[in-house]
């Protein structure tokens, strides 16, 4: 078959490629190939290529910047306006459309600790909030015949290659601090799951060749945690004493709220692993 994936040099894009490039014909782009809000250049791949699946991984994340003015226009842009336009474009060529939502789309409190593929949304954050309208988008067009998947993941890890634009994950980020800080402050909230691109890469993958019926789907690597709770996870494989401090989410100076809730219930396909396992394949690679 022929693949597009849209932000291919990402995190999960570069896994999507390295997945289907054996038994596929794939066409990677990313912002380095062409503008995805151009309407013209996106037409024009669509027309060369006439894909039978077209995979977006692009996303604004930046979940702070979204809160302002101008991240917030940006954001609506990647997650609204690009989503509404691939939709469109599905349609007139006849593709698949494979696109990436987020736990951040519900609000998350101790009444509601996880969340159901048939959960009202309902986001406490301007990110959130552009990811959800992204996915209204999508569905108006669902009865017209698109054919589409939606799937809700968080908190991603996974390797990265040499000219991969991804960003460092949040274990990363960890193992940085680590080597500079004798004392690291994590926040002890925020429940959700973590999730290994490669493991989304190939559930993602098995979803979209099987072709059950069209919605929204959940994928994620069972075993909710907080950033603390894997944070010592992560130590621990690595045998490494780090001290570390538990803070709530309040006490650190960000812009947006986050959901103190947000565990995706994946009721639909196959589990994936436990991501303490993902997270044991994931240090063999660093």
């Amino acid at each position: 078959m022929k693949i597009i994936i849209l932000g291919a040099q990402g995190n999960l894009g570069t896994q999507f490629v390295s997945c289907l490039e054996a038994d596929h014909e794939v066409f990677a782009f990313d912002k380095n190939d062409f503008d995805v809000l151009n309407h013209q250049a996106l037409w024009q791949a669509f027309t060369d290529i006439k894909p039978e699946i077209v995979v977006n991984c692009v996303a604004f994340n930046a979940v702070d910047q979204a809160e302002d003015k101008d991240g917030y226009q940006l954001a609506l842009a990647l997650n609204r306006d690009l989503p509404a336009r691939l939709a469109a474009f599905a349609l007139e060529f006849n593709f698949l459309l494979v696109h990436y939502s987020t736990d951040y789309v519900f609000s998350g409190t101790n009444n509601k600790t996880s969340f159901t593929e048939n959960n009202t949304p309902n986001p406490i954050n301007k990110y959130g909030e552009s990811k959800f309208l992204g996915e209204l988008e999508i569905q108006k067009l669902a009865n017209k015949g698109l054919a589409y998947y939606i799937i809700r993941t968080s908190k991603l890890f996974g390797p990265k290659k040499e000219e991969s634009m991804a960003k460092p994950s949040f274990f990363d980020i960890m193992i940085k601090l680590s080597q500079d800080k004798k004392e690291l402050t994590v926040v002890h909230e925020e429940l959700s799951c973590f999730t290994y691109t490669p493991d989304l890469a190939a559930a993602s993958s098995r979803l979209m060749i099987a072709r059950p019926a069209f919605g929204i789907y959940h994928l994620v690597n069972e075993g909710p945690a907080t950033w603390y709770e894997a944070a010592n996870e992560l130590f621990r494989q690595l045998k490494k004493t780090v001290i570390m401090r538990p803070v709530r989410s309040e006490n650190l100076a960000r812009a947006a709220r986050r959901p103190k809730f947000s565990v995706l219930q994946n009721n639909k396909l196959k589990k994936m692993r436990p991501y303490q396992e993902a997270l044991k394949d994931y240090l063999k690679t660093i």
